[in-house]
């Protein structure tokens, strides 16, 4: 590998063979490598890292090639970089074209009332483009975002954020406005925080499109949050549930009236949790109803609503209403305040089963924080049947990993693959730990004890945390050490 400690020669971009520029743009991670030239059998390729060196070895194998590898300065790669996509992308089969917006009316001319004009094509498929990779990529969010010396792209894959793209400060505005028209959001306003929703097709992917913007020192910055509506609902058994869990949560789903609970932060796959659940309870002879906020997954025979505040449709007063239209199950897509989680409980001591999310670190905590919303304690030591505390853990990559003493001198390195995007890790799974509400807990419920007395009590009874889940997930190869104690220290 040559290190290059100054400028090296500005590449020419626009002469490099079209088969290596269509091999380097099927890569799903371009960001930190970029082949610069090919003479006498060896693909010349720069590298923003050392971590990138198997990228190049990989496209060079591809290619059939020698490889030479530089290390070069920020200073030098990006603009090089920038330069290269819009050369290579310009007239590459456009991923932009497999981005169909849904919803749009169309004008005389035949064209998407989503805001553009010739004049604007680049950014129209800049934008597609980016949600076409995040899309392909699995991203659930999208982040672009202003920096002191440009305007940068992060996709958030496995829970992970990564930059994708490094652009032109000068672009900002004009993405965010593009964004804005998507969004059906206010192009003039970039003072205050807005919130805007769209949907696109992917490929054959019908896709949700969730839009916050908010202003900062750095200009506007705008995160996408991606549903993929085509994604299946998994079974309990499938999300990383062990078989006496899975039978513990469908006896519990099986009685006719309480309230079981899903906790965990932002991001931890509540949501998917609480819909595997509800997933087994459909019935003809069953009426279901869901107030979310947002909708994430569209379910034949279950009646969802979608929360609504300009139109007066919170959680609680959807839940008001569900009692109006003889329900069997509810489902609250979140309890965040007083009056949802008082009308919640409510709800589950007048014959209905209610499932909900709550943001809390762990099971036991979840008591206490429905104590500190206003709940009383008896009525909620009676309704109160089950709470699941979860978190995801990345997999380790089944294509690429491989057991080490854990005192080798590089265990917590990951130089990985291609299919993982060389981070070693691939895919996410649920652990978890469960906590059914028996008579000495609701005891110790009514008597408003300390989740600390909580957590004594449990573990007289053997109760299994998410680090003791993780422990065995470990144990087995499926994930790291590093990666259970980044997800349960948080």
């Amino acid at each position: 590998m040559m290190l290059d400690a100054a400028f090296p020669a500005s590449p020419d971009l626009a002469h490099l063979p079209q088969e290596i520029v269509s091999q380097y743009l099927a890569f799903p991670r371009r960001n930190e490598f970029l082949p610069v030239a090919a003479e006498d059998g060896t693909l010349r390729v720069w590298l923003l890292a050392v971590r990138a060196r198997p990228l190049a070895d990989f496209l060079a194998w591809r290619l059939g090639l020698a490889v030479r590898t530089e290390l070069v300065r920020n200073e030098a790669f990006f603009p090089a970089l920038e330069q290269a996509l819009a050369l290579w992308e310009e007239d590459a089969p456009g991923a932009e074209d497999d981005v169909e917006a849904l919803g749009g009316e169309a004008d005389d001319s035949g064209r998407e009332l989503l805001g553009w004009s010739h004049e604007d094509a680049p950014i129209v498929r800049l934008v597609n483009r980016l949600l076409h990779q995040a899309v392909s990529q699995g991203a659930s969010d999208i982040h672009f975002e202003g920096r002191e010396n440009g305007f940068q792209v992060r996709f958030r894959v496995d829970g992970e954020l990564r930059t994708e793209r490094r652009l032109e400060l000068a672009v900002q505005s004009t993405v965010l406005a593009r964004i804005k028209v998507m969004g059906q959001m206010d192009v003039a306003e970039s003072r205050a925080p807005q919130d805007g929703r769209f949907q696109v097709r992917v490929g054959r992917k019908d896709v949700d499109v969730r839009v916050s913007t908010m202003p900062t020192l750095n200009g506007e910055k705008a995160v996408l949050r991606i549903l993929d509506r085509s994604k299946n609902i998994l079974p309990l058994s499938d999300l990383g549930l062990e078989p006496e869990a899975v039978a513990v949560i469908t006896r519990m789903i099986a009685a006719p009236h309480g309230i079981i609970l899903v906790t965990g932060p932002t991001g931890s796959g509540k949501t998917t949790t609480l819909y595997a659940a509800l997933r087994e309870l459909i019935r003809e002879s069953r009426n279901i109803m869901t107030v979310e906020d947002p909708v994430e997954y569209h379910l034949p025979g279950v009646n969802q609503v979608q929360v609504n505040r300009a139109a007066g449709v919170t959680f609680a007063t959807a839940i008001r209403g569900f009692l109006r239209q003889d329900p069997d199950i509810i489902l609250v897509g979140e309890i965040r305040d007083q009056e949802t989680a008082s009308t919640a409980v409510q709800a589950s001591l007048t014959g209905h089963l209610v499932l909900a999310t709550l943001h809390t670190n762990d099971a036991p905590t979840a008591v206490t924080r429905m104590l500190e919303m206003g709940v009383e304690p008896f009525l909620l030591a009676s309704s109160l049947h089950l709470v699941i505390g979860q978190r995801l853990v990345r997999l380790t990559c089944p294509m690429c990993s491989s057991s080490i003493h854990p005192t080798h001198p590089s265990h917590n390195s990951h130089i990985g693959c291609e299919a993982c995007r060389h981070s070693g890790y691939r895919g996410r799974q649920g652990i978890f730990e469960l906590m059914p509400v028996d008579e000495a807990l609701r005891s110790l419920i009514v008597q408003k004890s300390s989740v600390e007395q909580l957590r004594a009590h449990l573990k007289t009874t053997g109760f299994q945390t998410m680090h003791d889940h993780g422990l065995r997930l470990v144990d087995q190869g499926k994930t790291t050490m590093e990666e259970l104690l980044r997800v349960t220290s948080l």
